[in-house]
């Protein structure tokens, strides 16, 4: 059975079961029985690999092991509370027109549970609230957290550990990172320094700070299991993955937080886990902190990721490729193809070339490859070894952005329609007479975006009024919704489903 991997987002009735879950542990724990006390006595070794002896009262035995405190301490008051807050979406009801649910809706394509009504719509629902972590960088209010933890909110709360509230701005987000940066008004606030993720090994111990279900300045333990993981989890075009994974135990709630050395030093923002009930399962994963800090700069200086590309395909080099290729390494990542006029092109890198270095990194596979580039930034030189016929042949690669200059590029300017995540077109005549209509707009396609997270709208949603007025072409509603800045009621039909359907939605 595959296991799934989830992004650690809070939602809201993940509480009460785990309340219950801890009732029943306490529980049961209460039925075992008491062993002595173990009280401190003294700390045997000071500094960030402090021991702690303890001897309990009913015997001799010394029991020594790690002692985080002066880390937590550290480290709690700059992990904040982060609640994202969406417009309320508007729960459509299917009228009783003989029969209730059509069992056959999604079989038929018709869209996913449609709900029909007849009448005045129905009341809207409250707001939808998520809940994550994020960690403050700087004495200015800059905080560094997860984009699924904010994307598409309407209002952001920050909560500090002390219980002090801002409402955030947020400064950028990099959905193929899936990082984000806010803002919150003040100074003088505690925040981490960045840590090198690079210098963090297998087997060292790291603490994990955050919310899990909403359990304020949670700290946790454990040590760092592997390095360059993709799971492939984020959904995004330039998806960049290259998670430490830790067994740090890691909830929903803890999205956006802190993974520490025992410095204290940020190495990482954990993001995931893998589970099959949705609950930590022992395998966590965390942004590492070298990717996370050059985003963060690029967002706060840019306003968007300035992002170095080869220009090529690549796949991990395994034993059988090895053999195929007659070499005798068995680690590095070996190029499928070279777009043309890439970085790489320029630079002289051949199809079948096996990459084993890059910016004076070993190269092991494509997850580590991919962090090392996306580090760098268009018109950037970065030295780079291939293997290419049994020898190796050094490099220097200029890189390109997306579009292929070296040039710095600037954020797309995006307005609030196109936040809804929508491509509407006209209805043509043949449209407007099978629907008996004489105006209306078609939702010709939905893509991620205020409509896709706070509705259940499908493509082919014909819309009639908007906040009651009649909307005749994508004219008419577009330059409406410009002037809309809280939640909307929008009212239409399906082609081939009878009845009036209402969707609310919130403008950005």
């Amino acid at each position: 059975m595959k296991t799934p991997v989830k992004f650690i987002k809070r939602q809201a009735p993940i509480l009460g079961a785990a309340m219950l879950g801890s009732a029943l542990t306490l529980g049961a724990f209460s039925l075992l029985p008491i062993g002595p006390q173990v009280v401190t006595l003294e700390r045997a070794i000071e500094g960030p690999t402090a021991i702690t002896k303890s001897v309990g009262l009913g015997g001799t035995a010394d029991l020594v092991g790690p002692d985080f405190s002066s880390v937590a301490s550290k480290v709690t008051p700059a992990v904040v509370h982060i609640r994202s807050q969406y417009g309320a979406p508007m729960r459509e009801e299917r009228g009783n027109r003989g029969g209730g649910q059509d069992p056959f809706g999604d079989l038929f394509g018709g869209p996913q549970g449609p709900q029909f009504f007849f009448g005045e719509p129905p009341r809207q629902a409250q707001p939808q609230e998520s809940s994550g972590s994020g960690v403050i960088m700087s004495a200015d209010g800059y905080i560094i957290t997860n984009n699924h933890v904010i994307d598409n909110a309407k209002e952001i709360e920050v909560i500090l550990s002390d219980n002090r509230s801002y409402k955030a701005k947020v400064i950028g987000t990099d959905p193929s990172t899936d990082l984000a940066v806010l803002q919150i008004k003040d100074s003088n606030l505690p925040h981490l320094a960045f840590g090198n993720s690079d210098a963090t090994k297998v087997g060292q111990w790291v603490l994990a700070v955050g919310n899990p279900f909403n359990l304020t300045s949670t700290v946790t333990a454990g040590v760092v299991s592997a390095k360059g993981r993709n799971i492939r989890i984020i959904k995004d075009q330039a998806a960049l993955e290259s998670f430490i994974q830790t067994d740090a135990a890691v909830n929903p709630g803890n999205s956006g937080g802190a993974l520490v050395n025992l410095y204290g030093d940020l190495v990482g923002i954990n993001t995931a886990i893998t589970s099959q009930t949705g609950s930590f399962a022992g395998y966590a994963f965390a942004i590492p902190s070298r990717l996370a800090e050059k985003v963060v700069e690029d967002l706060i200086k840019y306003g968007v990721v300035q992002r170095g590309f080869l220009g090529i395909s690549i796949k991990d080099l395994d034993a059988k490729r090895a053999n195929e290729l007659d070499l005798d390494i068995r680690e590095g990542v070996v190029v499928d193809s070279v777009n043309k006029n890439s970085a790489a092109e320029a630079a002289g890198i051949k199809k079948l070339d096996v990459i084993v270095k890059a910016d004076g990194k070993t190269i092991k596979d494509v997850a580590e490859l991919q962090e090392t580039i996306g580090r760098h930034r268009p018109g950037e030189k970065v030295p780079v070894i291939v293997v290419r016929g049994g020898k190796e042949v050094a490099l220097s690669v200029t890189l390109k952005n997306r579009e292929g200059s070296t040039e710095t590029v600037k954020p797309k300017s995006t307005s609030s329609i196109d936040q809804l995540g929508v491509e509407f077109a006209d209805l043509d005549a043949k449209e407007l007479k099978k629907m008996g209509l004489t105006g209306g707009v078609k939702v010709k396609k939905i893509k991620p975006g205020i409509i896709m997270k706070e509705t259940d709208m499908k493509e082919g949603f014909v819309i009639t009024k908007l906040d009651k007025k009649t909307v005749n072409n994508v004219k008419e509603l577009e330059d409406a919704l410009k002037t809309k800045k809280e939640g909307v009621l929008v009212e239409g039909q399906y082609p081939d489903y009878p009845g009036r359907y209402f969707f609310g939605f919130g403008m950005p």
